[in-house]
């Protein structure tokens, strides 16, 4: 009868266990000076070697003639513990035997001395799993255990055993075995089996083991049954199943290039063949750590990698990001992970998590904002949203403009959009020279339409008063220090990526004109920045402390006009400019 790879290579002594010597080197020291404790709590993650430890110290504190430590395996008690023979050595597992009546019955046999050993041994596997009645049971006799009792407790979950159970144990934590020692251990198991292994296919297989030996041996037996022929890499990923990795890492390629309808195709074919989303978004998750790692250790990332692609893969997908980008796929991937578990429609999920891996413009996190803003900073475009209403600077027209809010005026040749008939009409009176004298700042801009479009943009440029004048960005308003030294003194009041925003002059600009501060940018990620509430707030609240008025905030996209505009005889005034100068804080344009 065939015996599986992972019993039949079980260590039979201490030297043997690969990849845990801080914990064997101890345990043959104790059973050479017979310092033994009664009681051992072996911790760590599955497939590391607690059973097999606990086994060979099983035998070697009962065997006759150990030797260095370990159990000779060839005594009458080493041969009856190993074949199951003698009963004084019991192994239990608690996942099925949790109840306080399996505790007391163990505690009932273990008064009785041993029949044909030293000590009655009991291991307790996933010992995590006892009731709290059951582990107040287990508390009595460790408190004050007989002369020939042991236990030796496993757990994968150290923190669900209670306080009193490890304070009186001695623990031994068991790490996760590296790949390296991994894969040498299975060349040598391969040689001694007879079928050929590369170095590769070892390292591949030991990698995808996570750390556990016996998780490795099993790969190994199924990829060893799949034909004849070595077992390389190639072989790995077709036993595995990890062929359609190739298709997660095209459907990351075109998340990479921006391409939403391949991508969305490509998750189409996915899930028509059978793909289950949990496990699409873990691929994804695996697939990014990767890159992340390649690159932020490209020297000693290889030995962290979770062996789920090939290199030639991995680098021409690292190529398409960097780190931040990275951060934040991985990220946004995660939480779908987490959250496909209580969907209602896991498609749907998986869909929205691809749409925004493709356009990272989606994702409002601060691992997506700083993505964008690292793209900003190496010179990249920014996302094509914003890209769209630049074409706009092309009308030229013969009249001043309506009150539009998304055109903003340009320093020095302003676009102006269409206007109703009523502005037209308007502009013909030679009068309005005399008659903007008239009205305030602060009256409504309704009444003050037909007046307002005084300085004719295009025919001619009549004289005007210097109280006609639309009043320009002055370069010294009392108590307005300076766009820079303003900003300066926002700092500590903003959040730290608000306030890099703001303090960069090529994101943003401000102008204040003695009624309101106006800030320019052209970016829509830093415009939407701005216009939150808090940061709104922070900026009015320091220009009422600077000028002693309470002032209104608007953020407007476009280029910021130079410190002091030239004045209206000159020609050089804009009348959409004029316009929103006379109506005060009465008009807000976002």
């Amino acid at each position: 009868m065939y015996q599986a790879l992972y019993r039949k290579w079980r260590s039979r002594t201490f030297d043997q266990v690969v990849g845990q010597e801080h914990v064997t080197q101890t345990l043959k020291r104790q059973v050479e000076t017979g310092r033994l404790s009664h009681a051992y709590l072996f911790t760590g993650t599955r497939g590391t070697g607690k059973t097999s430890c606990a086994k060979l110290l099983a035998r070697a504190v009962n065997c006759e003639h150990p030797v260095d430590g370990s159990p000779c395996n060839s005594c009458p008690s080493c041969v009856g513990i190993e074949n199951g023979s003698i009963l004084d050595v019991l192994e239990l597992d608690a996942a099925s035997n949790n109840r306080v009546d399996d505790i007391r019955a163990i505690l009932d046999e273990a008064v009785y001395t041993p029949a044909t050993v030293k000590k009655r041994v009991y291991i307790i596997d996933e010992v995590h799993m006892l009731s709290a009645q059951a582990f107040n049971a287990l508390l009595q006799i460790l408190e004050e255990p007989p002369e020939h009792l042991m236990f030796i407790l496993a757990t994968t979950e150290i923190h669900k055993v209670p306080a009193t159970i490890k304070s009186r144990c001695q623990q031994f934590s068991f790490k996760r075995i590296r790949a390296e020692d991994i894969a040498a251990h299975l060349l040598h198991v391969a040689g001694e089996e007879g079928f050929s292994l590369t170095e590769g296919g070892a390292a591949l297989i030991a990698r995808l083991a996570d750390g556990g030996m016996r998780d490795a041996l099993s790969l190994l037996d199924q990829c060893s049954g799949g034909g004849a022929g070595a077992v390389d890499e190639e072989r790995v990923y077709a036993c595995l199943g990890l062929a359609g990795n190739v298709e997660t890492a095209r459907l990351l390629l075109d998340a990479a290039q921006g391409d939403t309808a391949s991508a969305l195709e490509r998750l189409d074919g996915l899930y028509a063949n059978g793909k289950e989303m949990t496990a699409l978004a873990g691929e994804l998750s695996a697939l990014v750590r990767d890159l992340l790692v390649r690159k932020t250790a490209p020297r000693t990332g290889s030995a962290l990698m979770t062996g789920g692609f090939d290199g030639e893969t991995l680098r021409k997908l690292s190529a398409q990001f960097d780190v931040p980008r990275l951060v934040q796929m991985l990220a946004l991937l995660q939480r779908t992970a987490a959250d496909l578990a209580r969907s209602a429609n896991r498609r749907t999920d998986m869909e929205l998590c691809v749409v925004t891996l493709c356009d990272p413009t989606l994702d409002p996190s601060p691992a997506g904002l700083a993505a964008r803003m690292a793209r900003l900073e190496q010179g990249g475009v920014p996302a094509p949203a914003q890209a769209a209403p630049r074409p706009r600077p092309a009308p030229k027209r013969e009249a001043p403009p309506p009150l539009s809010r998304e055109e903003p005026p340009l320093p020095e040749e302003p676009p102006l959009p269409e206007e109703p008939p009523m502005e037209r009409e308007a502009a013909i009176p030679e009068e309005p020279p005399m008659e903007r004298a008239a009205p305030l700042p602060d009256q409504p801009p309704v009444k003050r339409e037909a007046p307002k479009p005084a300085p004719a943009p295009q025919a001619e440029e009549p004289p005007q008063s210097p109280a006609e004048e639309p009043e320009p960005v002055p370069a010294n308003v009392p108590g307005w220090p300076g766009w820079a030294a303003f900003v300066e003194r926002l700092k500590g009041t903003l959040d730290i990526g608000d306030y890099s925003l703001i303090k960069n002059p090529a994101m943003a600009e401000g102008r204040f004109d003695g009624h309101k501060l106006t800030v320019w940018t052209k970016i829509e990620v830093v415009r939407t920045t701005l216009n939150k509430a808090e940061v709104a707030q922070a900026m009015a609240r320091l220009c009422q402390q600077l000028t002693g008025v309470a002032r209104q905030v608007e953020v407007r996209e476009g280029q910021a006009p130079a410190e002091e505009l030239p004045a209206a005889p000159e020609g050089a005034a804009d009348p959409l400019a004029a316009f929103l100068v006379d109506a005060g804080p009465n008009i807000i344009v976002e």
